[in-house]
C-alpha cells in the first residue's frame, strides 16, 4: 500500500464487507443485505457509542478506511466496518427499517456535522492480499483485537485463499506459531462438523458461536482424546477421524447446544465448566452419565473420590447454613414448619458429628497401638 492511494471518498459509495471475519460468527453470508449487516453491527458491536463520539467530537480522520473497488464505482471496506456503519446511520444511508436514532444523539446532529462526514479519508487497495498483513496485525495481535473465531477465520482465509503458510502468517502477525496453528485447527474442526452434517452451524443455540470454548477446549487432553485429534502442528482439512465424528457432534452440542431440539449448552463458562468437561471425558463412567443426559455437576461428582465428595458436601452444607443464619432476622416469619426443619437439621448435624468424632478417636487409638 502506498501513500499515493490515499484520498477522500464519499460515504455513499462505500459498502460493508460480507467477508469480514468478525461478522461470520453472527451468520453473515454473501447474500446478506447491507441493512442486515448494519443492524448486526449496531446491536453487537457498540455502534451507538461510536455514533455519539462522532456526533459530539466529529470524525477522527487520522486513520483512513481501507477500501477495495467492486462494481459501479463503489468500494467495499476491508478495514473500518464499525466506523462506516456509524457514519451511514448518522447520514441516513442504507438505513435498516427497524433502526431508530437514539435520542441522546439526535440533538447533537447539525447540517455542519453531516456535511463534514459525507466524505472521509480512505486508502485504496486493488485486492485483499495488499491489506491482509495490516488488518491481521491490528486485529489478531494488535490494539483492536478480534475474538478467537474472527481470528481463526482470518488465518484460514489468508492461508487458503492467498496460499500463505501458517508459519509465515504467525511471523507477519507477531503471534506465536502454535497459536495460529491451534486457531486454524479449531476452525477446521468446526467446518468438518458442519460439512459432514453431524453438527450444522445452524444448530448453535445462541445468536453467535462462542468459538473460544472450542478453541480452548481442544487444547485439553480429555477433550482432544474424546474426538481423536492430534497435535495442531499436523495440519489437516479434517482433523477429526471418521470414527470420532459422532463424538464431535456430541462435543459441539455440549459446547453450543442444539437449536432444533431446544437443547441448551452445558458449558456456560470456561472456568470451571470447560475444566470439568475435560475431567469428565477422562473418566468412562462420568462420560457415559453425561451422554445419558445427566447434568455437568452430577457427572463431575462421578470423577471424585468418596473422600472428596464428603468434604465438598460438608463445606457446601456449612455455606448454606451460614447463609440461612444470616437471613433469620429478615427471612424467617416465625412459622412452626421451618422450626421443625431446623430441628431435623440439628439432629442430623449432631449425629454426623458424633459419627465423625467416634471415627476420629478410633483412628487415634489405632495410631497409638502402632
Amino acid at each position: 500500500m502506498s501513500d499515493n492511494s490515499k484520498r477522500d471518498e464519499q460515504v455513499i459509495k462505500l459498502k460493508l464487507d460480507r467477508e469480514n471475519p468478525r461478522l461470520v460468527e453472527f451468520g453473515i453470508t454473501p447474500s446478506s443485505s447491507e441493512q442486515e449487516i448494519m443492524m448486526i453491527l449496531y446491536k453487537e458491536m457498540a455502534i451507538t457509542e461510536l455514533m455519539y463520539s462522532i456526533a459530539k467530537n466529529k470524525y477522527w480522520t487520522y486513520e483512513p478506511l481501507i477500501i477495495m473497488p467492486i462494481e459501479d464505482g463503489k468500494f467495499v471496506v476491508l478495514e473500518g466496518n464499525r466506523r462506516l456503519t456509524a457514519l451511514k446511520l448518522l447520514l441516513g444511508i442504507d438505513l435498516p427499517l427497524d433502526f431508530e436514532m437514539p435520542s441522546s444523539i439526535t440533538h447533537l446532529l447539525s447540517d455542519e456535522l453531516l456535511k463534514s462526514i459525507e466524505r472521509i479519508p480512505v486508502l485504496e487497495v486493488y485486492d485483499r492480499t495488499e491489506a491482509w498483513r495490516f488488518i491481521g496485525f491490528k486485529h489478531v495481535n494488535g490494539p483492536a483485537k478480534w475474538g478467537s473465531y474472527a481470528k481463526a477465520k482470518y488465518v484460514a482465509d489468508v492461508h487458503e485463499k492467498y496460499g500463505v503458510p501458517l508459519s509465515d502468517i504467525a511471523l507477519q502477525l507477531g503471534d506465536g506459531n502454535s497459536t495460529v496453528q491451534k486457531l486454524y485447527q479449531g476452525l477446521k474442526i468446526l467446518q468438518q462438523a458442519n460439512e459432514t452434517g453431524e453438527y450444522p452451524l445452524s444448530e448453535v443455540s445462541a445468536n453467535r458461536i462462542y468459538f473460544s470454548h472450542l478453541y480452548t477446549g481442544i487444547q485439553r487432553r480429555g477433550i482432544r482424546d474424546f474426538i481423536g485429534i492430534r497435535d495442531a502442528k499436523e495440519e489437516s482439512q479434517n482433523p477429526v477421524p471418521d470414527d470420532n465424528i459422532k463424538e464431535l457432534g456430541q462435543l459441539l452440542e455440549w459446547l453450543f447446544g442444539r437449536k432444533s431440539e431446544k437443547i441448551l449448552p452445558i458449558i456456560q463458562s470456561q472456568n470451571p465448566d470447560l475444566k470439568h468437561l475435560d475431567e469428565i471425558l477422562q473418566n468412562k463412567v462420568a462420560t457415559k452419565a453425561l451422554k445419558d443426559g445427566e447434568s455437568l455437576s452430577y457427572a463431575i461428582d462421578l470423577t471424585k473420590s468418596e473422600s472428596n465428595l464428603f468434604e465438598d458436601s460438608l463445606l457446601d452444607t456449612k455455606k448454606h447454613l451460614l447463609k440461612a443464619k444470616g437471613l433469620v432476622s429478615t427471612g424467617f416469619d416465625g412459622g412452626e414448619s421451618l422450626v421443625r426443619i431446623a430441628g431435623q437439621i440439628a439432629e442430623t448435624a449432631d449425629s454426623l458429628y458424633n459419627e465423625m468424632f467416634s471415627k476420629l478417636e478410633s483412628n487415634k487409638g489405632k495410631k497409638r497401638l502402632t
